[in-house]
């Protein structure tokens, strides 16, 4: 059996044995190394380690330009955001990996949780998501309408993930897992063939947990490497004033991860991400990380709305970010979920 190759980035070892969990035995993070070209072809080709894929009917999303930026529209995928591309990989991966009727926990603030779900009992394993006790109701139809089973738990972010990673059965995080950030990759390659062979001057992502910004970077580097790009776009990772840990340590702004400060953009929460080293490494190569205010993402939304774009709030902060910055040249911003979710 195939697997991704990856390396801890605390020790330096390569995982070999993914059936003790997601972890490096010294508790550190295994983050994916690619060791092949980018090939211009379909999925699998790109995902070698990937036998029999499992599909609920994924397709290309829309690069659509509004005024003089595009939006990815990562909306389009089969449970309305852009995680289904990391659970893609992710369960698939794991469908090779575990026997039938596994049980899988996963930790989530809505729609890691719908995606592992749908996904998860498609592949016929026992899923359970973890979430927090103040997660958005419609997120929490969405989780149950698959079938999952739901814990809710009271207290941090990483509260409930500790709960979900101490539960019995694989702990199917989708921070952890590399094979998940792995599975952004193909956003990259997306934008790459969409612009005509050619990446954009920047690129505005949401940020929470990371796995998004990180697989997106992977995925214009192994471009570069490939002799297919010239350089990586630059990279303007877009948090809450409410919840910054990276922009936080990126511009040296004061941030408690304790103070319990809630913003309209949900998904964006995770205040002490197990991937901030790794983030803060990527986005200062690359580039820079803005924050953006409620009353800032509450237009962005309307704004988008009036055009026809219908977004969750935590996708509209990269417009949001984009009209404070007022940047020039050719920019994509990923549009992660549809706005239905917190209607």
């Amino acid at each position: 059996m195939q697997m991704l190759k990856s390396r801890c980035y605390n020790c330096g070892k390569h995982r070999k044995n993914p059936l003790t969990g997601p972890r490096c035995g010294c508790g550190g993070i295994f983050i994916p190394e690619l060791d092949f070209k980018f090939r211009d072809g379909d999925y699998r080709s790109n995902y070698p380690y990937i036998e029999n894929i499992i599909s609920l009917g994924e397709v290309e999303t829309p690069l659509v330009d509004v005024g003089n930026v595009s939006l990815k529209l990562e909306y389009y995928s089969p449970t309305f955001s852009y995680k289904d591309r990391g659970t893609r990989a992710l369960i698939s991966w794991l469908h090779q990996l575990l026997p039938p009727g596994s049980k899988i926990n996963e930790d989530s603030s809505g729609n890691a949780g719908a995606s592992i779900s749908a996904y998860g009992m498609s592949a016929g394993f026992d899923v359970n998501i973890f979430i927090p006790e103040k997660t958005v109701q419609s997120k929490v139809n969405q989780i149950n309408a698959y079938g999952a089973r739901i814990h809710r738990i009271t207290g941090s972010r990483e509260a409930v993930s500790e709960a979900a990673e101490h539960a019995e059965g694989y702990f199917a995080s989708h921070v952890l897992n590399p094979e998940f950030r792995d599975g952004m990759r193909q956003i990259s390659y997306e934008i790459f063939r969409q612009n005509q062979y050619r990446l954009p001057d920047a690129v505005f992502i949401p940020v929470s947990a990371g796995t998004l910004l990180l697989g997106m970077i992977s995925g214009f580097e192994h471009l570069v490497t490939s002799g297919e790009a010239p350089k990586v776009p630059e990279i303007i990772a877009v948090q809450t004033e409410a919840v910054s840990p990276l922009c936080s340590r990126l511009n040296g702004i004061p941030y408690d991860p304790n103070k319990n400060t809630q913003s309209i953009a949900d998904a964006l929460v995770s205040r002490a991400p197990p991937l901030l080293p790794q983030m803060t490494e990527a986005v200062s190569r690359y580039g820079r990380c803005i924050t953006v205010s409620e009353e800032e993402i509450i237009s962005a939304r309307n704004e988008l709305a009036g055009k026809g774009f219908l977004v969750e709030y935590s996708s509209a902060t990269v417009y949001g970010a984009q009209k404070k910055m007022k940047k020039t040249g050719r920019a994509v911003l990923i549009m992660t979920g549809n706005g239905l979710k917190n209607l």
